[in-house]
């Protein structure tokens, strides 16, 4: 057991002799909420992902609408494949950088855990019915703090926990990592969601304004390559994760044009205001019916660990897209009215 120790300690080690004086090194982690005993040979950021990646609300991620609400075909992306692209991106910035891997990864790993079924159509249907208000990245963390494992949580580290709180534009991580994730998580989307677009006839590559298009690319592939290169340029040896400002501007400008037509396209997004209905009904038929819930969501508000409300956005949250149609179709449907 002892050489099996030395295998964790070498790690460590070796983050600090490599990795850049602004990077987060495991053995300086603040630490766990709950005390444990050390990994004998991972540090605990990979730990910390190994957690993240084995745990069921990670694998229902397939399940949850990136943009597109059930999209006629295979190659759309999901809430999985967004996670892992951004896990991607991420990983390539951090290594240029000679930040720490394993936290960037462990974040990005985590940081939607807590999205509704029917992407962000679920997000405004919860928030909106719920007087308690409901964000994903809020939840994401309660995923990860007490509702994975039977109500016990995965105990993640501090450092970990930050960077999923705090992965939206709007916030701002205190570590490096974690500020890497709140970036790539924006170069993905745009991206990723223009590629999707495309297939789906919504929107072709020449639509894209030149103004953007001059200074991101005329591809997928090629965007990507900028914005990387540019966020690894500009923030090497330094104590910040940043873009030049036109490539910023840019990608912002391509974010609103993705807004206005895409995000709030009819084609795209004709279903969710039905998707966010179908929500509403589900949380109000529940905050009705406590007794539907399972025991591990009821608990929690007998031991006044959580409002019904709560119990009720926690267990919706937590429903894939296929899950709560048919729990809708169950509650709402009439048999003899079913396929």
């Amino acid at each position: 057991m002892k050489e099996l120790r030395s295998i964790r300690e070498e790690l460590e080690n070796r983050e600090l002799e490599y990795l850049s004086p602004y990077a987060t090194k495991s053995r300086d982690s603040v630490g766990r909420e709950r005390e444990e005993e050390e990994c004998d040979i991972r540090p605990v950021f990979q730990r910390d992902r190994d957690r993240i990646l084995h745990c069921k609300a990670f694998r229902r991620l397939k399940q949850k609408t990136q943009v597109f609400l059930l999209p006629k075909g295979d190659h759309y992306r999901t809430r999985l494949t967004h996670t892992l692209e951004v896990s991607q991106n991420a990983r390539t910035i951090a290594k240029a950088l000679r930040l720490n891997e394993d936290l960037v990864e462990a974040i990005a790993l985590g940081h939607d855990l807590g999205h509704t079924p029917f992407g962000h159509a679920g997000e405004h249907g919860l928030d909106a019915v719920c007087p308690l208000g409901f964000r994903h990245n809020e939840q994401s963390v309660r995923v990860v703090e007490c509702l994975e494992r039977q109500g016990e949580g995965l105990n993640l580290t501090w450092e970990v926990r930050d960077g999923i709180r705090n992965h939206k534009f709007s916030c701002r991580p205190h570590t490096l990592e974690g500020q890497i994730v709140r970036l790539s998580d924006k170069i993905a989307y745009i991206n990723h969601d223009i590629d999707d677009a495309v297939r789906g006839n919504i929107l072709r590559e020449e639509d894209i304004p030149g103004e953007y298009r001059r200074v991101l690319g005329d591809s997928t592939r090629v965007r990507l390559d900028t914005m990387i290169h540019d966020v690894i340029i500009n923030s090497m040896d330094q104590p910040k994760i940043c873009m030049s400002d036109p490539v910023m501007e840019a990608m912002m400008g391509l974010r609103r044009f993705m807004y206005k037509n895409v995000y709030q396209n009819p084609m795209a997004k004709g279903e969710e205001d039905k998707a966010i209905k179908m929500v509403i009904n589900l949380y109000e038929y529940y905050i009705a019916h406590l007794e539907l819930l399972p025991e591990q969501f009821l608990s929690k508000m007998e031991s006044a660990q959580a409002s019904r409300e709560q119990i009720v956005c926690d267990y919706i949250a937590g429903m894939t897209d296929t899950y709560a149609i048919k729990k809708f179709e169950e509650y709402f449907i009439p048999e003899s009215w079913k396929i």
